[in-house]
This record gives C-alpha cells, structure tokens and sequence, in this order.
C-alpha cells in the first residue's frame, strides 16, 4: 500500500514533547489532556483506517475558552494542531501527524439555545448530528443534513467537510442549513460569524469556512436553521434489471422537474449486503434499486408518485413496494443508513466520493464497473443519486498488500473519472490526505495557490490541520 506522507516531523517540537505536555497541563484541568501513549492510540487514525499516525498529545477541552488557550499556546510554539470531531471522517481528515496536538471537541455537547420563533439551534460543536432532531422533534422541528454517521458525527466535523446525507437532494448540505458560528483562530482570538439572520452581512465567510476541513479555524459553536417536520413521509423501492437503467431513470425523474426528498441508488451487490443485516424488506431479485422517498400530505405525495411511477414504468421498472407504516419506512432507512457498517462485516473496503452531473450517472456506472472489472475486485454502489454523489465501496483484503494497493489504484481512477465527466472529486467525505494528490487533477497549479492564499490568510503559520488537501510538494514550498 502506497505510504501516506505528512510534512516532514518538526524535530525540535518532537525533543520538547515532555515540555509541551506540560504546558498543555498548565492550561486546562488534568482530565482534558491526554498524553499516554497507550490512552493516545484511539485518536492515531479516523474512519480512514489504512493510515495511522500516534499524535504527541491529545486534548479534550469543555469550553471554548479552553479551545482558544490551546491553540494561543501551539501558535506560540509553532505545534501543528488536528481539528477532531467524532473520527468518522473517510477522507483521512482527522489522521495526526507525530509532532500534532489533536484537538477534539466531543466534550462540547451542549445544546445552548433552541430559538422556535427563528426556527434555529444554537450548539456545541460536539453535539451529534442526530442528537439535534431528536431534541426538537416533539415540537414538530428537524435537523436536515443526515449524513450515514450522523448517529455518531459531530456538528463540527459535518462543518468541516461540508456533509450531506440522503434528504441533502431538498433541503440541501450542511451549508445550506448553516447560520452562523463561533470560531477560534489559529492565535487563540475567538470571533462570531453570522448569527440568527438567513443571510449575513459582509463577506460569506460561512461559506469559506464551511468545508475548509479546519484549516481555518476551530468551529466550537454553531447555530443552524430547524426544519419544520412535513406532514407526512413515505419512502418507496423501485427496482431494475439493470444498474444503468435505474441510473437513466433518475435523470429523468430530476429533469422532469420532480424534486423528492431523497432518492438513493443500490446496486446488487450492495441490496444483498444490507438487505442481509438489517432485513428491510428489500427486493432481491432486481440488479438495481432505487429508495425514493417523497413527503408532504396524502394527496401531495400520492400525485408525486404517479408521476414518478409514470417515469420508472418507462424505464421498465420491474417492481413498485410502497412503505405501509411509519416501522416499515424506518427499516427501510435503517438498510440504506446502515450500508457501510453492514459492508464492513463482510470486507475491508474503500468508500470513494466523488460527484457527477446526474446526466452522465449512467455512463459513470458502467465504467465504474470496467475499472472494478480491470483490477479484478468487487464494487458495492450505494449513492445518493438525486444530486449525483456516488459512494462506490471498493472491497479488498486489507491484509494483502498488493490487493489493498489495487484497491486504492482502483479508487483514484475512478475519481478521475467523475472529474472527467464534469464532476468533483468529493461531494461531502472531504479531500483529507485520500483525494489530496488527484487535487491537481481537478484544479491546476495557479487555482491550487490561490486556495492556499485564501488559508494563509487565516492561518499564517500553516499550523491547521497540515498536510492535507493540498499536494504535499506544493503545500511544502508554500510553507517552506
């Protein structure tokens, strides 16, 4: 497997480690830092587990207070810093670096304010994604973004890469649902950005900052918009004799001017994987499914589905199961959400993330296939395919070098496809160290250093979050 590189260890802050942790120490209450190496191994690598590297410390702060003094102190002292939510970054966006502190954030789980009237939250950036619906939802309110994690994942890691979910296809990805948050700079200085309003004034630092996978700061607080909960839900499996088939359906379900909530893609391989761990009644006879899910009142929901039927019908849908109660339409959702876990069970894998135009998903599948084919592995496709974000889990052995490293190979040519065909390299896992080398591939040098620009500007001694997005060469001379 190709070894992940990191800017090269700073020697002097690794000779000062004992001098450092006691500094560290110094600053916040014994609990919040952790320096043995054993208690450390848990933070060595995030859901990314290919590559681990021990940090020289970890801390847990409980206030943003507390945030700001550690990062005053690494910018004294030069020491890189790991912005850390919940680990579950698939990009490699939360792996330290030896001469790192890692800043984590779980401890900052408070909910701070609940504004019905302005329909926002205002939280800790340690409360977990799934955690905010379910503190409003006996009100009639909802939280939008719902990555597959989000049981699990923070409200400062989704700020980070920007996550989305399966219902992201209406009401959008973390940005869009974003309002303002608390922000610690790289010296320590604590700044508010937006706030209540819809739109603030001045620059759109929010949609800077949104994404920037903590290169530009420590997002501690974050007030986000709440959802009115709609009428009803009703989610609703297609399924196809041909993964391109179902693919060309899509396109046309959105380019008819239908908008559901949600609308997801399985291919066979991965309808047997979740279908077998979390029963959710899906058909097994069809190469290809579609979980279309459409929302509103009775009446409002049955007239989107004739037409979406209208449209499946004439791309030969082979059968139509609509959910009939709320704990049908629950493990339905359970299969989807849990795809990942589920394929774990079964192999090692790779998750790649890249987007495409919804008119070139057809053509992506098939080759996606060809590539799997050529490297002679197997490919489970679970995507969110409303907005064209695919999710192909390449499986391998781990433990077979060569294997491990086609794997890889497999999963870089397939990104350069999406780019190829008018997409991005990541629609919502980040780029972290997985995609930082095929950067170049979507941008060219000068956009590339017009980026790095943009976060010296925040962070002029590069301590943030350092070797990752950028090519390690390019970022080197940069920092150099």
């Amino acid at each position: 497997m190709t070894t992940i590189e990191f800017l090269k260890p700073n020697a002097n802050i690794t000779a000062r480690r004992s001098a450092i942790i006691e500094g560290l120490f110094n600053l916040l209450p014994a609990d919040c830092v952790i320096s043995d190496e054993r208690e450390l191994v848990p933070f060595e690598t995030d859901a990314f587990t290919a590559y681990r590297r021990l940090p020289l410390a970890v801390v847990l702060p409980y206030t943003t207070e507390q945030v700001a003094d550690v990062l005053k102190y690494c910018s004294t002292n030069k020491i890189p810093v790991v912005p850390r939510g919940a680990g579950t970054s698939l990009a490699g966006g939360a792996i330290p670096q030896e001469d790192a502190v890692v800043i984590g954030v779980s401890r900052m789980t408070r909910m701070l304010d609940v504004d019905y009237d302005n329909r926002t939250t205002t939280v800790e950036a340690g409360v977990t994604n799934l955690s905010i619906s379910d503190a409003v939802s006996e009100d009639g309110f909802f939280y939008a973004p719902d990555p597959s994690s989000q049981l699990a994942c923070t409200i400062g890691g989704n700020i980070g890469m920007n996550s989305g979910g399966a219902h992201c296809l209406k009401y959008g990805v973390t940005t869009n649902n974003l309002l303002g948050v608390k922000l610690v700079m790289f010296d320590g200085t604590i700044v508010d950005i937006g706030g209540k309003a819809l739109d603030a004034p001045g620059y759109d630092l929010l949609g800077l900052l949104c994404g920037s996978e903590g290169q530009l700061g420590i997002v501690t607080e974050a007030t986000v918009r709440l959802i009115v909960k709609p009428e009803g839900a009703r989610p609703v499996l297609f399924g196809f004799d041909d993964a391109e088939i179902a693919g060309a359906c899509v396109t046309d379900i959105i380019g008819s001017g239908i908008i559901p909530v949600a609308i997801e893609f399985m291919d066979k391989p991965a309808i047997d994987i979740c279908e077998s761990f979390a029963g959710a009644g899906y058909p097994m006879d069809v190469e290809a499914l579609l979980i279309i899910e459409v929302e509103g009142s009775d009446e409002e929901m049955d007239a989107m589905l004739k037409k979406i039927i209208r449209i499946a019908q004439k791309h030969n849908v082979k059968n139509i199961k609509e959910s009939q109660s709320a704990t049908e339409a629950a493990q339905i959702w359970k299969g989807r959400k849990s795809a990942f876990g589920a394929t774990g069970r079964i192999a090692d894998y790779i998750c790649m993330d890249g987007t495409v135009p919804l008119g070139k998903l057809s053509y992506v599948l098939r080759e996606t296939y060809k590539i799997i084919e050529r490297y002679g592995l197997r490919v489970a496709n679970v995507f969110h395919a409303g907005d064209g974000n695919m999710h192909p889990l390449i499986l391998h052995n781990a433990n077979d070098p060569k294997e491990a490293q086609a794997a890889e190979d497999a999963g870089m040519d397939i990104l350069r496809l999406c780019v190829d065909a008018g997409g991005c390299l990541t629609g919502e896992h980040g780029v972290g160290i997985e995609k930082r080398d095929l950067m170049l591939h979507q941008f060219d040098e000068v956009d590339l250093n017009q980026q790095m620009r943009v976060r010296a500007a925040f962070d002029p001694d590069w301590i943030l979050n350092p070797s990752k997005v950028f090519p390690l060469d390019i970022e080197q001379r940069k920092v150099s």
